[in-house]
């Protein structure tokens, strides 16, 4: 399979994005590895930095790119992210994730994409986001076909 990366996003020839979830869980539990070795030695607040820091980080990049992904995928994200959680509180994988996740402050991977969309879709309304994004925006009342509809009145996007 054939693999492009570009700004350390990872598109596979099928754009599958397969590969590139498969390269950040991969990245993500080696950190995961390393900050295990040393979280004794470390108070829990520079633990939780040190996760969000070199774990965390990487699931959050670019991940308005993963909206529509099969839901296996995500999974393999979340597990990322579980994993984590686990390895700040010291807790057994039986154990409930939900609360600890909560407690962190942390949302669940579809979650994060959504918000990710969301935050976008608002910097481009507002004039925030930069000028090619704004662009490929529209509300419907601004098209003339729709002006004369009920849709107008609300406030619908139309994406192309």
């Amino acid at each position: 399979m054939s693999v492009v990366r570009d700004f350390f996003v990872y598109i596979d020839c099928c754009v599958t994005m397969s590969a590139p979830v498969t390269a950040t869980v991969r990245a993500c539990f080696a950190a995961l590895r390393m900050i295990r070795s040393v979280r004794r030695s470390l108070p829990r607040h520079a633990l939780l930095t040190l996760v969000r820091a070199l774990v965390v980080s990487k699931v959050d990049y670019c991940n308005a790119v993963l909206a529509g992904l099969p839901v296996a995928l995500l999974h393999r994200l979340q597990s990322v992210l579980n994993a984590a959680a686990r390895l700040v509180f010291s807790v057994r994988k039986s154990e409930h994730i939900t609360p600890l996740l909560r407690q962190m402050h942390w949302l669940r991977v579809p979650e994060q994409i959504q918000f990710r969309l969301c935050a976008l879709t608002y910097r481009c309304l507002n004039g925030t986001a930069p000028q090619y994004l704004a662009e490929t925006l529209q509300k419907s009342a601004d098209v003339k076909v729709r002006r004369r509809l009920r849709s107008a009145a609300t406030s619908t996007l139309i994406v192309p």
